[in-house]
């Protein structure tokens, strides 16, 4: 059964099992912490390897009642195809006082997976898509004015640009506004720049800009000059992907219009005038198939430093370096 996010009163209190997929992690978390509102219980994660390679103690541990002797809820991240026989197997056996959520990524309409979950009608499929510049605006119009805080859209198209479209790091930075702004009727670029560190993450987007505009000695320069640690990496990704993505969208409408100047205008959000220039250089050297390439590169490295978290500042400075090197064939 297919429900969409906003759509989860729906969900019966005897649903066992739910699959939220996409590449939206800020709002399948909401998602998932709404569904743990309405259940109580221990909750155990499982990455979806961990099915995979040990499927016969996963199972013993459901099934005996050793660890679930009460209501309990099971959340596996990852989760894809390779574990379908697993899923479906434990959908055929009676369970009780469980509840299992699949925490995805994307999944083709050709998944067994997502199939097996939106044809049931005992299963809950919820699929979230990626937030746009005027849904995010929307979230944290709504937000702001729940909270009787007042800021211009200059500021909201600001926070948006900064918290690099994850919701996750949106709401992070909105309840520090809220804290701040208690005894404060209007918030200023000044305040505002303050709170979510812009000029402390300044380099950080200057060293991924430089890196796609394949400008190896300034990128090392900034690599050099900051003491990245484990903490900073999976920022430093988000910020990565989120623009290469924006690439990707802008290279798309360059093939079309072949007008780099009216591609960069009309971009929307609007790009900042101080990210013009660098833009323009990325574009000139990043043609949509690579750049579609270098988006699947930044999934496999986000998975890689999830799985070696200790080596995580190692693994994408050397990533970062490797970008910055080579050169692109087109």
């Amino acid at each position: 059964m297919i429900l969409k996010t906003f759509e989860l009163n729906k969900i019966k209190d005897s649903t066992i099992f739910h699959l939220l997929y996409g590449k939206n992690e800020g709002l399948k978390t909401e998602c998932i912490n709404e569904i743990l509102k309405k259940n109580n219980g221990k909750i155990f994660r499982y990455e979806e390897r961990e099915l995979k390679d040990r499927t016969e103690s996963f199972y013993e541990n459901i099934l005996s009642g050793s660890l679930f002797e009460n209501n309990k809820i099971i959340i596996i991240n990852r989760a894809s195809d390779k574990i379908y026989e697993v899923i479906r197997n434990l959908i055929d056996r009676n369970i009780n006082n469980i509840k299992i959520i699949l925490n995805a990524g994307i999944l083709e309409t050709k998944s067994k997976l997502r199939s097996l979950f939106e044809k049931n009608k005992n299963l809950v499929c919820i699929p979230t898509y990626p937030d746009n510049h005027d849904t995010l605006s929307r979230l944290i119009t709504f937000f702001l004015k729940k909270e009787n805080i007042s800021i211009s859209q200059q500021n909201i198209n600001l926070i948006i640009e900064k918290s690099n479209g994850d919701r996750n790091i949106l709401n992070n930075e909105l309840n520090k506004i809220k804290n701040y702004s208690k005894n404060k009727k209007k918030i200023t670029s000044a305040e505002i720049l303050k709170l979510i560190n812009l000029s402390e993450n300044y380099a950080l987007s200057e060293l991924i800009d430089n890196c796609l505009a394949k400008n190896k000695s300034k990128t090392i320069n900034i690599l050099n000059e900051n003491n990245y640690n484990a903490e900073d990496s999976i920022v430093i990704l988000r910020t990565f992907l989120s623009k290469a993505k924006r690439i990707l969208k802008l290279a798309i409408q360059l093939n079309q219009n072949k007008d780099i100047n009216k591609t960069i205008n009309s971009a929307k959000p609007p790009i900042f005038w101080k990210e013009k220039e660098i833009l323009r250089v990325q574009l000139e050297k990043w043609k949509p198939n690579k750049i579609e390439d270098l988006i699947k590169d930044l999934n496999d490295i986000e998975l890689k430093i999830k799985q070696n978290y200790n080596y995580s500042t190692l693994i994408i400075t050397n990533f970062i370096l490797e970008q910055s090197l080579t050169k692109i064939n087109n």
